[in-house]
């Protein structure tokens, strides 16, 4: 089992560490760019290149049934649950294949709207504590249902 954290943006990278450590987990951070991360053995850090999609592609090569991917791109997160992976959002809600499909049209919705209203229309909601909470449970609950397998 391993974690994989599409960490370009991501809000809850300290949260994975705790985890990861407390529950003996691997993690990958996959980024542009690079930042920190803990000087732990548990914890790994690979930067791709700046090419579009680089980071998506080497998480969604890299994962499988025994992976939990953590990413807000909707796109990634269909192809790592068509590998069989564990995909949750930084907000804690998990993506599965029957909430992927809606996940994707509205996303192409949104986008086309953001075309051509510009930028009146709105993201995400911004993120809140009560999302990191959401996340560490989530994040628990899919290493405890992977470890039964």
């Amino acid at each position: 089992m391993r974690i994989l954290v599409d960490a370009d943006a991501c809000p809850v990278k300290d949260e994975v560490y705790r985890v990861a450590w407390r529950t003996v987990v691997p993690v990958t951070l996959v980024s542009n760019a690079p930042f920190r991360v803990p000087d732990h053995p548990l914890i790994e850090r690979v930067v791709v290149s700046d090419g579009f999609d680089a980071a998506d592609d080497w998480i969604a090569e890299r994962a499988d049934a025994a992976s939990i991917v953590v990413t807000a791109d909707i796109l990634l997160a269909d192809r790592c649950l068509k590998a069989g992976a564990t995909v949750l959002a930084p907000t804690g809600k998990p993506f599965t294949t029957a909430s992927i499909g809606g996940a994707v049209a509205t996303r192409a919705i949104m986008a086309d709207l953001r075309a051509g209203l510009g930028e009146g229309i709105g993201g995400p909601k911004p993120f809140a504590k009560e999302d990191r909470s959401r996340f560490l449970s989530a994040l628990d609950a899919a290493i405890v249902r992977l470890k039964r397998v």
